[in-house]
């Protein structure tokens, strides 16, 4: 289309010698007018000014507003459609101009024209009408500016994105200001490409925005796109799909409208929402294929539907929709009660149009005497059906009087531009207005702030509006709005009170989801080759949480922390230890009581024996020190029952690990003694000096001594602590004392090993010598129980956890202890209880 714009102008560049014209730019000197006003103008083509403020290019389909061979010549190039109510447009750029004459404060002393051109929807009419404009003549000229009024600050129009884009090619040329009042073109919003375009209207990037805030609110996630096949609603579709994907959402389709299948498509997807994406053009061919007809979905649409295209309610419910937000402008109903209609070309168009207006009442010139109530109530239905194009079209004259009124009275321009009557206006270069434009701010009529934003859009947003059923007929009810511009936490309203979801969708608001909800304690699991949005729920493993429906990852608990049964909260573990209050605990106590009260019971009888022969055989002190050792081993199994606190994990091992080194070196003494007396008693044995008490004791203690230094060396380096398991056992925090040093604890286990294993060795060679009661066997016995149990006592123990472990540490405590106590003093204790009569040193001597 460029190029053949291009080819055009080339075209009426090798005319313009032959043209007939011969006034250019210079030629140009209009008149200043001082204090008087414009008088009402007689019925012409344009109203004349010290400054055109702009054309105005208006289009429709089918009715136009002026006959073909009337040109209105200040400029206003805009569209408006087969419905009269277009028309409004019009009114409100003549009511503007005639307001901004009539101010006192807004460009003072200089009157405002205008210039309206009909394109018919045509694409070379567009062409002519921007060339006549440019050149100042009904029948234009390219390369010439033949002008017989003031000159044209601007162009504001009303065109389709792709002809507002083509119009833009003629304007740039000549750095005029282009003002649109209804392209949201997207490509037009890049300042870079196209630094000359403004527009009062905001973009279809904040429209975009809008829509995805609305999905986000409803938590609506899965939908589908219906998109007229133009350039501009392609791109914006493409943002919109980059945006809902960034948000979480997920598209099920994107389908071009027009296509013949759409219907059918629509009806078999899951989707639940559906955004129709459609530019103007686009009303009659929804009307023709009836797309809503695809029933049990919501709608979401850019369009400003008109309530006719539907044939019936059902077509029409859980509809939303964005429109810019409509405004009355103030003084405009009584501008167009009152004004005359001689003013304004005529044709039965117009003639039926007003005839309208006044049902009938009043005469083809309305006078101020027609204010019935029928006319008001007409007019009010219609503005407010139509009254956004016409508020932007205010919005565009005020915005641009007000740039120039900026550049008018800038101090930097006051002297070589403007000064009273002695300078003309004829100097006037419409690319200075372009810093004014940018830099615009003011408030309107209505308090509003107006200005342009980075992209050229006006700083105004949409009304989100629902189709409802009331008394039986159709209306538009506005329940929201999004204002990019408005703080944050104002710029997007919903009343959803406001909201009547009609059949089939029971739930408020409803749900449009590829897959259900995941409740708390499941995760979302994407399946395979599906979008993001289309997942499996699986509940999260043990230890991790999921508190919020819709989790991609679980939350792990802390580490004194774990999952509940349903995976929805964390919960303070269990803190275990081996208790007295406990079953196991309890019977552990118990037994521990029992066999120190029979060690202490067995060391009453040897004292209250001590006198008889089996007391005294094999040195009775070490009997005494054998039972004390082993009383104390009974008890100190009760520190490892209950809370293990700082002071109790110290004394554990070590009172422990030394009550048995002094056990087992007794035992030793004990069975060096027995291998001892029986060679003393040979003829010449030189071991009868060491039969005394006194080596026995040195034994003891020097074994004893050795045990006592290891665990002062563990205590001093790394000793035993308290610790807090939460890793052992799932759900639990044992309380349990640590080793502290693993080589240290090992040493004292291992001395002890020695220890009996000497004394098993020792023993079990003795065990065959002579003698009525021959001790060394029971020592083998006691030996081979002790030995068993801490040979099985070592993989145990490191095979279990928590207090499981200490009971297993316990029990081994018992029984060797048990063992050492029965084979050696349970035989004395039967023969000095049961059979005195062997209690003798004759029966204990002989062969």
């Amino acid at each position: 289309m460029e190029a053949l714009l291009v080819l055009m102008l080339m075209c009426c560049s090798i005319l313009w010698k032959t043209a007939e014209c011969q006034c250019t730019i210079e030629n140009f000197k209009p008149r200043l007018r001082v204090g008087n006003r414009l008088q009402q103008p007689q019925q012409g083509y344009y109203r004349d000014g010290d400054i055109m403020i702009g054309g105005l290019i208006a289009t429709q389909n089918v009715y136009p507003i002026f006959p073909p061979s009337h040109i209105f010549y200040p400029s206003l190039i805009g569209r408006t459609s087969h419905i009269p109510l277009n028309y409004y447009n019009v009114l409100a750029f003549v009511s503007a101009v005639e307001e901004i004459n009539n101010s006192s404060e807004l460009l003072p002393n200089l009157t405002v024209g205008f210039h309206i051109e009909e394109p018919y929807n045509h694409v070379l009419l567009s062409y002519r009408a921007a060339i006549n404009i440019l050149s100042g003549m009904d029948t234009g000229i390219p390369n010439y500016s033949c002008k017989t009024s003031a000159p044209m600050a601007a162009v504001i129009e009303g065109l389709l994105s792709q002809e507002s884009s083509e119009l833009y090619s003629f304007s740039r040329i000549y750095h005029y200001p282009q003002i649109s009042y209804t392209s949201g073109n997207l490509f037009m919003s890049d300042m870079v490409k196209f630094p000359n375009f403004y527009r009062t209207v905001p973009g279809d990037l904040h429209l975009c925005t809008g829509i995805i805030r609305l999905l986000k609110h409803f938590d609506w996630t899965w939908v589908g796109i219906l998109v007229s096949d133009d350039e501009n609603s392609m791109r914006a579709v493409q943002i919109l799909r980059e945006g809902i994907e960034r948000s979480g959402g997920c598209i099920e389709f994107i389908q071009n409208f027009h296509l013949s299948s759409t219907i059918l498509q629509i009806a078999s997807t899951s989707t639940k929402v559906i955004i129709f994406y459609c530019n103007r053009d686009s009303i009659q061919v929804i009307k023709n294929i009836n797309i809503w007809k695809a029933s049990k979905k919501i709608w979401i649409t850019i369009c400003d539907l008109k309530l006719t295209i539907f044939s019936n309610y059902d077509d029409k419910k859980n509809t939303l929709g964005f429109i810019m937000a409509k405004k009355n402008i103030p003084r405009f109903y009584k501008f167009v009660r009152e004004v005359n209609l001689a003013q304004f070309p005529s044709n039965s168009f117009i003639e039926s149009w007003w005839k309208e207006l006044c049902n009938d009442q009043c005469p083809k010139s309305i006078q101020r005497s027609c204010s019935g109530n029928k006319v008001h109530s007409h007019f009010i239905h219609c503005s407010n059906m139509n009254s956004g194009s016409s508020y932007n079209v205010y919005n565009a004259v005020y915005a641009l009087a007000h740039a120039l009124h900026a550049m008018i009275t800038s101090s930097s321009e006051n002297t070589t531009i403007w000064n009273g009557e002695r300078e003309r206006f004829g100097d006037f270069l419409p690319w200075k207005l372009h810093r004014y434009l940018k830099n615009l701010h003011f408030k309107n009529a209505l308090g509003e702030e107006i200005f342009f934003d980075e992209n050229g859009d006006l700083s105004i947003g949409f009304d989100i509006y629902m189709i409802l059923l009331a008394n039986g007929t159709t209306r538009k009810e506005i329940v929201g709005s999004y204002n990019p511009y408005a703080p944050s936490g104002k710029d997007f309203t919903i009343n959803e009170m406001a909201i009547v979801w009609e059949e089939p969708f029971r739930e408020t608001p409803p749900q449009s989801r590829c897959s259900p909800d995941c409740l708390p304690g499941f995760r979302k699991s994407t399946k395979k080759g599906k979008p993001i949005c289309c997942y499996d729920c699986i509940p999260c493993p043990k230890g991790e949480v999921s508190n919020q429906t819709d989790m991609d990852t679980c939350i792990i608990c802390s580490e004194d922390q774990w999952s509940n049964s349903d995976r929805d909260a964390c919960i303070p573990k269990i803190i275990t230890f081996l208790s007295y209050e406990e079953p196991l605990g309890i019977a552990l106590t118990l037994i521990s009581i029992i066999f120190f009260l029979i060690a202490a019971a067995i060391l009453g009888i040897f004292i209250y024996y001590h006198d008889t022969p089996i007391v005294k055989a094999n040195n009775r002190n070490l009997s005494y020190i054998l039972l004390i050792s082993l009383m104390l081993s009974f008890l100190c199994t009760l520190e490892f029952i209950g809370r293990p606190e700082k002071m109790t994990c110290l004394l554990q091992q070590t009172v422990f690990a030394i009550t048995f080194s002094i056990a087992l070196s007794s035992v030793l003494a004990k069975t060096i003694t027995v291998v001892m007396a029986f060679h003393a008693t040979k003829p010449g044995s030189k071991l009868r000096k060491w039969m005394g008490s006194r080596f026995s004791n040195s034994i003891v203690f020097s074994c004893s001594l050795i045990q006592i230094v290891l665990c002062l060396s563990w205590l001093f380096t790394a000793p035993p602590f308290l610790y807090h398991n939460m890793r052992s056992e799932i759900g639990l925090i044992l309380i349990e004392c640590n080793e502290g040093s693993v080589i240290s604890f090992y040493c004292v286990l291992g001395y002890l090993g020695f220890l009996a294993g000497v004394s098993f060795i020792v023993a079990f060679l003795a065990r065959n010598l002579p003698d009525s009661f021959n001790e060394a066997k029971y020592i083998t016995f006691s030996m081979l129980v002790f030995c068993s149990v801490w040979v099985s006592f070592i993989p145990t123990y490191l095979s279990t956890k928590g207090k499981y472990m200490v009971a297993v540490e316990i029990f081994a405590i018992l029984a060797s202890s048990a063992g050492l106590l029965g084979w050696i003093f349970i035989p004395k204790c039967y023969i000095i209880l049961l059979k005195p009569d062997r209690n003798s040193r004759k029966y204990l001597t002989k062969n």
